[in-house]
């Protein structure tokens, strides 16, 4: 057991979040969190993290339990670059290796088999197991494999303080995984993180050793990670085990098992007291109703289950047809700055195309889909009758002082008050978020008054991006469910690789400045990137072949060439079997410097300890030597 809530309880003023909540998290465990936004999934996680105290009950941890926490928006802060910001989580192995060489220069001092020399070796050997337990040896390799999978390959030198939010946040989620703690904490991970680094997270993710619970909306990311998912609604916390997929399946079940037990019982409720009600007057069968009186004073009522919350609904109607061709791009060019995001790009749209693009972070989806919508560009160039409705991440079209029934209404003076209100309460802002403020919504309440305004326009091409960031995965099915229903063009940007699934018929990917069109789905596109990836490979190696091959063939140009060629690969084999004969006395020497004995024996030691660096020494040239002779 890691952690263990009993009867938790808390609330904000006079509003409760959270009631009689219980269970346990054991270790290895892997849980996803989920229910509606507003719930109060953050707050559970604050609690557990320790940043928040409950009203009522208990949260029981592990003595020494180790927790790390990332925050949906808590970046890292930091004036280090990135790569020094990783290597002082191994500050205590750096401690402790700077700590071995003054100890070992301390033995030389004294006498080999006096009190002070054995202490000091049992102090040596005791720093070495810390750094063994740390894998500190390998802290470097550590480093470079999580910068790399998480995007930061080529940042190794950035000032951290720099950096966007989003790059803070990812580098929190790095630190945390070399860190290794022994729960994670995850709000919301894969916000801000581009799909090949989702997959590289959930592949990391399946081998980390400790407990991990997180909060999200993924639904990808929750079938790849957890094994449970803990589902937070109405102020109470129920677990089903298995995945999300998995999930979806058991709470239908036992919603529709519930409701059978429920009604069967309400039946057995009804025919007693029917019976009671005719026959306790009767002398005859008196006795028969008191003993169905006492079934029913004895009887563990069942509550009537409550049916999953109604999501909100989402529907896109358009006036008319836009032209076949609806959109013809053609030698577009686009850049940031100086940095050239597309060259030549050409590509076209038909209408009913749904089309999803997809790219690594900063790879132009976004400044192309302004491009598109801004008709600036000559190499744009729209089909009659299209009608845009756009969708910005940011609702930057929205004003902050404005109320949200005045946001759509004075927008579309045409529509009645309650037309405009019934719209509203379809995405689940009801009559109390009517006067409330833009400025004053959530994330979540904010994307679905955007949607509204979006439905409203009754466009024929709908160009969105990210729309389904701040969703709840409710809304974000029914989002889908809409989108798919729609009869017009779609053209969209997500990282919601279920989204994704879900709507593209075509994917349009940006990636090192080209753009390419796959007139395939999703699972398709995954299907030819990953080919196409093993037939680079293949490439590669084809080449190197055929390198060699050439370097072989013109090693024959001259009887001096070949003669030293045939001196060369000799000189390369020697060097080989060289540094595998010093690697395998490396290895043996570590061992026996491990060894408590030797350990206890100043000369011994110290004789291995001048071996041990000698042969380090020769290694370093033999590498050197070798990485000449390649």
């Amino acid at each position: 057991m890691l952690l263990t809530l009993e009867n938790v309880s808390f609330g904000y003023d006079d509003k409760r979040i959270l009631e009689e909540v219980n269970f346990t998290v054991s270790e290895g465990e892997r849980i996803g969190l989920i229910g509606p936004n507003g719930e109060g999934k953050t707050t559970l996680l604050r609690l557990m993290a320790g940043t928040l105290d409950p009203d009522g009950g208990k949260i029981l941890k592990k003595s020494g339990l180790k927790i790390g926490y990332l925050e949906q928006n808590g970046g890292l802060e930091s004036e280090r670059t990135v790569f020094a910001e990783m290597q002082a989580v191994f500050a205590d192995v750096q401690r402790a290796m700077d700590a071995q060489r003054e100890i070992a220069a301390q033995m030389a001092a004294e006498r080999e088999g006096s009190d002070a020399f054995r202490a000091l070796a049992a102090r040596y050997e005791q720093l070495d197991k810390l750094i063994a337990a740390r894998d500190g040896y390998n802290a470097d390799v550590r480093i470079r494999t999580v910068l790399g999978g998480m995007g930061f390959a080529s940042m190794y030198e950035q000032k951290i303080s720099a950096m966007s939010g989003g790059e803070k946040t990812r580098l929190k989620l790095c630190r945390l995984l070399l860190e290794q703690p022994d729960i994670l904490f995850l709000d919301e991970p894969t916000n801000h993180l581009d799909v090949p680094t989702l997959f590289w997270l959930e592949s990391y993710l399946k081998s980390y050793r400790g407990a991990i619970f997180t909060v999200s909306h993924d639904r990808y990311f929750l079938d790849a990670t957890v094994g449970k998912i803990f589902e937070l609604e109405n102020r109470r916390v129920r677990a089903f085990r298995g995945n999300y997929s998995k999930y979806k399946q058991l709470k239908a079940e036992q919603y529709e098992h519930d409701l059978r037990e429920y009604e069967k019982q309400q039946e057995e409720i009804a025919a007693l007291e029917d019976y009671v009600a005719r026959n306790i007057v009767r002398a005859t069968t008196a006795r028969s109703a008191q003993s169905r009186v006492k079934k029913l004073e004895s009887m563990e009522r069942l509550e009537k289950p409550v049916p999953p919350p109604t999501p909100p609904v989402f529907a896109f109607e358009t006036e008319e047809k836009s032209e076949e061709r609806t959109l013809a791009v053609e030698g577009l060019e686009l850049s940031a700055g100086e940095k050239k995001l597309l060259s030549n790009a050409s590509f076209e749209v038909r209408r009913g195309d749904k089309i999803a693009v997809v790219g690594e972070n900063g790879a132009g989806k976004s400044t192309l889909i302004r491009a598109l919508v801004g008709r600036r560009s000559p190499a744009v160039r729209w089909g009659r009758y299209t009608r845009i409705g756009y969708y910005d991440q940011e609702n930057a079209d929205l004003d902050p002082d404005e109320t949200v029934l005045g946001a759509l209404w004075h927008r579309h003076t045409a529509m009645s008050q309650t037309q405009a209100r019934a719209l509203l309460a379809r995405a689940k802002l009801g009559a109390e978020d009517m006067e409330k403020k833009v400025r004053s919504l959530s994330g979540g309440e904010r994307a679905k008054l955007a949607l509204v305004l979006l439905e409203a326009q009754r466009a024929n091409v709908l160009v969105l991006d990210e729309p389904t960031n701040h969703l709840d995965l409710q809304a974000r099915e029914s989002l889908e469910a809409a989108l798919r229903a729609f009869a017009g063009t779609l053209l969209f940007v997500s990282h919601d690789r279920y989204f994704i699934a879900a709507l593209a018929d075509k994917i349009v990917e940006l990636e090192g400045g080209a753009l390419t069109v796959y007139p395939f789905g999703y699972a398709a596109y995954t299907d030819a990137k990953q080919a196409a990836a093993v037939q680079a490979e293949a490439q590669a190696k084809a080449e190197k072949a055929e390198e060699r091959a050439a370097r072989r063939e013109s090693s024959y140009r001259s009887k001096a060439e070949r003669a030293e060629e045939a001196k060369r690969k000799q000189l390369l084999k020697q060097t080989e079997a060289d540094i595998a004969a010093a690697e395998e006395q490396i290895e043996a020497l570590n061992a026996e410097i491990a060894r408590p004995e030797v350990a206890a024996d100043y000369r011994r030691m110290n004789e291995a300890c001048a071996a041990l660096d000698a042969l380090h020494a020769r290694l370093d040239a033999l590498y050197e030597q070798y990485e000449k002779l390649i």
